[in-house]
């Protein structure tokens, strides 16, 4: 079997030393290559730059525009709207005034119709009980402050034809007070008076203050 021998490779010999000039030459190209290698990354770095901050600018100029414009477009959709409301709302308020008015003539309506049916029942009644017209006397005398007809006699004011009708009806009551045939007042009114005083008894201011208080009292329903 044949024996190997390890080989040993020869030294480098070491280059000789450049001359100045070549020296200069190399340091002169190392020189450019970094100043090369400088402008590259500088160029490189502006140019990553320029088109990151146009990017940048160009995302936050998009959404400055998009608000601008929804702010813009949301203006000018409120100013028509605006625009479209106002002859709305007259006509809503004219529509409210109608209702209003009709409410106002229907309430009217039924207040003169209660008064019309209160006048003929009233009527009626005193056709058939005149007497009752010295009901309301006593009333009106009793409502009165306490003495004012104590001295003197009183006077009872009647429309002749009821006055006439008290008198054939009941005596007894007619004969208590001092009757009087008074051709100015209607059927259903009365008057009278003492030494100092004189008071409506009639009909017709009570039916009045009772329609009064009716009409009041629906206009408050209405609201």
């Amino acid at each position: 079997m044949k024996a190997w021998r390890p080989f040993r490779f020869p030294p480098l010999i070491e280059g000789a030393p450049l001359a100045p000039a070549a020296a200069a030459e190399v340091q002169a190209s190392a020189a450019d290559g970094f100043r090369q290698g400088m402008d590259a990354g500088y160029r490189e770095g502006y140019d990553s730059g320029e088109a990151a901050g146009r990017d940048a600018g160009y995302q936050a100029g998009l959404e400055q525009g998009r608000a601008e414009g929804a702010a813009a477009a949301r203006a000018e959709t409120l100013a028509g709207l605006n625009q479209l409301a106002a002859p709305l709302e007259a006509a809503i308020k004219q529509l409210r005034k109608l209702c209003r008015d009709y409410q106002a003539a229907q309430r009217d309506e039924v207040v003169d119709l209660v008064a019309k049916v209160a006048r003929q029942v009233i009527r009626c009644e005193l056709a058939l009980k005149p007497v009752q017209i010295l009901d309301l006397v006593e009333e009106t005398l009793a409502a009165l402050p306490q003495g004012a007809h104590a001295q003197g006699e009183v006077e009872v004011l009647l429309n002749p034809e009821e006055c006439q009708r008290i008198r054939e009806l009941a005596p007894e009551r007619a004969a208590r007070w001092q009757l009087s045939a008074d051709p100015a007042l209607a059927p259903g009114e009365c008057r009278v008076r003492g030494v100092e005083f004189e008071a409506d008894a009639g009909c017709q201011q009570r039916l009045e203050h009772c329609v009064a208080s009716l009409r009041e009292q629906l206009m408050a329903e209405e609201g």
